[in-house]
């Protein structure tokens, strides 16, 4: 089995667990990708890139906040008409601009689209329709270093739970009760919890 859109290696957690032998890589790798899908569900995002068209409702004629992390765009057209159809092709840097303008530095997505040049957004008086296209790359370009670790130790746990009934560990004459939530991968995922946008 292979890893979909995991945020760390096979190797990397086997070398955590200080595993050599290959008897266990199936269940590391659905601990990986499981441990992968709970950050997402934690931080309200995803930290791979996926291309996708997407339609946006725009609620201010000269910005459009974007509720999904964006990488880089395609394409991005308008419906001016309100007809449906996207038929206004806008060009990066002349009609609209990306922001923040320094998300290289930050290795950090767009979520902002700005409309320049005399440009505006359209504004639907039909609210069911979408006024703005964007078809691009949406996620992150990188996993970022604190998700990559967070991955490993949930995955880790994750593995470990297979041993765990109940969620019980058990040694001797004593047991331990596993956590829900290890407080240190918490604090390495909290930057990147994304709160809903009103």
């Amino acid at each position: 089995m292979a890893i979909t859109n995991g945020y760390c290696t096979l190797a990397e957690v086997k070398s955590a667990l200080r595993i050599s032998d290959s008897a266990d890589d199936t269940l590391l790798e659905n601990a990986i990708e499981g441990a992968s899908r709970r950050i997402d569900g934690y931080c309200g995002r995803f930290f791979y890139s996926q291309s996708a068209t997407i339609s946006l409702f725009a609620k201010d004629i000269y910005s459009l906040l974007l509720q999904d992390d964006l990488v880089s765009i395609t394409t991005l057209k308008t419906d001016n008409d309100g007809d449906g159809s996207f038929e206004t092709t806008w060009t990066l840097n002349t009609d609209y601009m990306l922001q923040p303008t320094n998300v290289a530095l930050q290795s950090r997505p767009y979520n902002r689209i700005l409309a320049v040049g005399g440009k505006t957004f359209p504004i639907m008086i039909q609210p069911q329709l979408p006024g703005v296209q964007v078809n691009g790359v949406w996620g992150w370009s990188a996993v970022p270093d604190d998700v990559r670790e967070a991955c490993v130790l949930l995955a880790m746990r994750g593995f470990a739970r297979y041993n765990a009934a109940l969620g019980v560990v058990g040694f001797a004459d004593m047991a331990i009760q596993v956590r829900s939530i290890d407080p240190d991968v918490r604090d390495m995922l909290s930057p990147f919890v994304q709160y809903g946008i009103a």
